[in-house]
């Protein structure tokens, strides 16, 4: 049952978020259907993968690791290569990149499979709780980014340092506690088996990448929102 609601989940999470991110990049329509054939491919590589026992190889390192890592590497390729992508991503609107976050107290899903045993350690409870903290967080982050504040930027900085963070320890985390890793650090029966299989190996080779990225545009969006204000401040003063 837990398989089947979270199936359903999982899903629904990436077909809106990504639909809705793909949809809002400013390039041309032709560019938005490639962008999508190739997501399309990617989620079909994974679930073909996990279903093949790819994802459950661990020597001589997690091949799971090359998952998350693959989509983070081709993006940051195209934003290097081409300046259309790199303006269309940071271009993305912000409360949409802020909003696509509600959707993370699918966290939840992991304390149900430690609660079923499947997974186990310090990975399911820092994961699951992490990612719901974030999710509800974003609730109050998203009203800031809708109408920005001085003091609400400092809020919306944090928020977006600890959603990052969220995921990197979840990544650690699941790594170190790979049965059978050289990496494995923690052993805690379990440990992240149940990310090999679907419907759960979604989330590190598709959801994980992909809010990684929205994370990283955030900080790029922050930053220059930060210089912006400042050079309007300094003008001001000159003024």
């Amino acid at each position: 049952m837990l398989d089947f609601a979270g199936t359903i989940a999982i899903t629904a999470v990436m077909v809106v978020a990504i639909n809705a991110a793909i949809s809002a990049v400013a390039v041309s329509r032709l560019q938005r259907i490639a962008a999508a054939l190739i997501v399309g491919l990617w989620v079909g590589l994974a679930a073909a993968s996990a279903n093949a026992g790819w994802l459950a190889v661990a020597t001589p390192f997690p091949i799971i690791g090359l998952y998350v890592a693959a989509p983070l590497l081709g993006i940051a390729a195209l934003s290097s290569f081409s300046p259309t992508w790199r303006a269309a991503l940071v271009g993305l609107p912000t409360p949409l990149l802020v909003g696509l976050n509600l959707s993370r107290p699918i966290g939840l899903f992991f304390l149900l499979l430690a609660a079923e045993g499947r997974l186990s350690g310090p990975f399911p409870i820092l994961a699951g709780w992490g990612d719901i903290l974030v999710g509800v967080l974003a609730l109050p982050a998203l009203l800031i980014a809708l109408r920005p504040t001085h003091g609400g930027h400092s809020f919306l900085t944090a928020w977006n340092g600890l959603g990052l963070l969220d995921l990197i320890v979840a990544v650690t985390l699941g790594v170190a506690s790979a049965e059978g890793s050289p990496l494995q650090l923690f052993e805690v029966g379990a440990g992240s088996a149940a990310m090999q299989d679907l419907p759960w190996a979604f989330i590190p080779t598709v959801l994980v990448p992909f809010y990684l990225t929205v994370h990283a545009i955030l900080f790029v969006q922050i930053r220059r929102n930060e210089s912006r204000v400042r050079a309007d401040r300094v003008a001001s003063g000159v003024a």
